[in-house]
This record gives structure tokens, sequence and C-alpha cells, in this order.
């Protein structure tokens, strides 16, 4: 799958090129400041960067699709001749993915898992791209309006099986398949951590389909190291706490995890290759990796 590291897991860098995502919104609107922000991420050491210009933060109100295309293809364009890695379009819109793919994206992350627009599925199997299948309850508008499961990792992984089998059916290959919990979107903070804690039931069931999972500053980090008296940390203090999941995530399967801060995450992630390939009879294994930028 295009994107996934070869001997150690993968890292997805986020490059939001929106007014108002919930982290870092406005900072990269501008095409130039999102081109040098992915560029970063790739030095840091991201294997593929991920490109949206309609945020999916809860309440988030739609974007219509030329000014979606407006936003992200320019950046796409330039990220996929210079970034040196591959690139994926965050959308819900086949119009955005087939303007995307054809400035030199690679792979879909639709948050929607096809549902949104029916012409998503055959585009990508037509242009031979990956695509990112992730659980979401509604839309963002409404995915936190009361989630209720009897048991979240049953029933989300029950979900992506339908998606996947959805895509294969429309003749996309496993082999370009992701899955994607979708920590955050439609769960509560319970609903998040018991996903982590059994995620490789998950992974075990979705198998040979790998599992990408995104934490990367959402609230239910800020919530828990807030501590019992409520509130919640600002989401530029939850870099610790995403990390800690990063490296939960990445012990237990998944080939991909989806940061803002790429270079700790990366970092994380060779450092677990080492120690998997660690032996008594060779304690400094080769590890392949590909050598970030300083």
């Amino acid at each position: 799958m295009r994107g996934l590291a070869e001997g150690r897991p993968s890292v997805m860098g986020i490059v939001n090129v929106t007014p108002d995502s919930f982290s870092d919104g406005g900072w990269f609107l501008d095409a130039g400041a999102a081109v040098a922000h992915g560029l970063d991420l790739a030095a840091a050491g991201a294997d593929v960067l991920d490109v949206g210009g309609e945020s999916t933060r809860p309440g988030a109100a739609p974007v219509e699709a030329g000014e979606e295309i407006r936003r992200v293809v320019p950046v796409v364009r330039r990220l996929a001749a210079e970034g040196g890695v591959p690139v994926s379009v965050d959308t819900v819109k086949s119009s955005v993915a087939a303007a995307a793919l054809e400035a030199g994206a690679t792979l879909v992350n639709d948050v929607s898992a096809g549902r949104a627009d029916p012409g998503m599925l055959p585009l990508v199997a037509d242009a031979g791209a990956g695509f990112v299948v992730m659980h979401m309850l509604g839309t963002p508008a409404t995915m936190q309006d009361d989630p209720r499961y009897d048991d979240v990792v049953a029933e989300v992984g029950d979900f992506l099986e339908e998606r996947l089998e959805a895509a294969a059916a429309a003749g996309v290959p496993v082999e370009h398949l992701i899955a994607d919990p979708g920590i955050g979107f439609g769960k509560t903070r319970a609903h998040n951590l018991e996903l982590l804690r059994r995620l490789s039931e998950l992974v075990e069931r979705l198998a040979p389909v790998p599992v990408l999972v995104g934490t990367s500053r959402k609230a239910f980090i800020g919530q828990v190291l807030a501590g019992p008296d409520g509130g919640t940390l600002p989401p530029g203090d939850r870099e610790e706490g995403t990390l800690a999941t990063v490296v939960w995530a990445f012990d237990h399967g998944a080939a991909m995890v989806r940061v803002h801060d790429v270079r700790p995450a990366a970092e994380a992630a060779r450092l677990l290759a080492a120690l998997a390939a660690a032996s008594p009879s060779d304690p400094d294994p080769e590890v392949t990796w590909r050598p970030l930028v300083r």
C-alpha cells in the first residue's frame, strides 16, 4: 500500500489547508505556507502527507467542492512533485478526490468511508488509488450528539468490514485499502479509550487490511490529562499524550498513525522497529527505514 513503510510502522503527516480545523485552523490556509509545512513534515520523517481542505472537527460546516479544490490542488501538486513521499487527499467528495489524484495524490482518505458520495469508490477503483475507510457516526456536524454503542469495538469492526467489502466490490484491490476506527468521530472519551485498549482485536479482525490510527491532539487526550476535576488541556498541550497513544497503537498492531507533530512519532517508529529486530546474537541489527533529515 502506498505510504506504508517497509520494516517499521508508518507515519502520516497532517496538512490542513483550512481556516477552522480544531488544532491548526488557519495556520496553513495559504498554499505556500501549507507546502512549506508539508515539506517540513516530510523532512521530519513522514511517510505520507495527508492534505485536507475541509475541517472534520465536531460541528464543522461543509465546504463547497469548488472551494475545497481551490484549497488543496495547488498544495497536492507541489507536494507530490517536491515532497519525496506519497500524498493523500482527505476528502469525502469524488470531484475533489479526482482533482487531487490528477494533481499527483495516490491515496484518498475518506472519513465517510465512501458513503457521502456514490461516485467515490468507482473513482478510486478506476484511478488505481489507495483508499482509507474510516468509521464515523453521522457527519462532522452531528457525530458528537450523544454517540452510543453496545460494544464499540465490535460495532466499529462490523462497519469497517462492511465498507471494506463495499470498496472491494467496487473494484478497489484489497491491497489498496486501509481501515481507520475513527478515534474521536462519534465517540465519547470512554469509547476512544476502549477502542485503543482493544485495538489488537480490531487489527486481527481486519487483517490483512492494515489499520491506521488517528489520535493526534484529540479532545479525549486533553480530558484524560486534565485530571479528575473535569476540563481539558488545549490542543497544543496534548503532544505528550498523543505520543503515548502513538506508541500504544504501534505496539498493538497499527500499521500507520496520523499526526500533526511528525518527528516524535517517526522516531518512536524507528526505535520500536529496532527493538523488534534486536536479538542476543545481533544486538545492532539492520532495520529498514528512510533516514530522517535533520
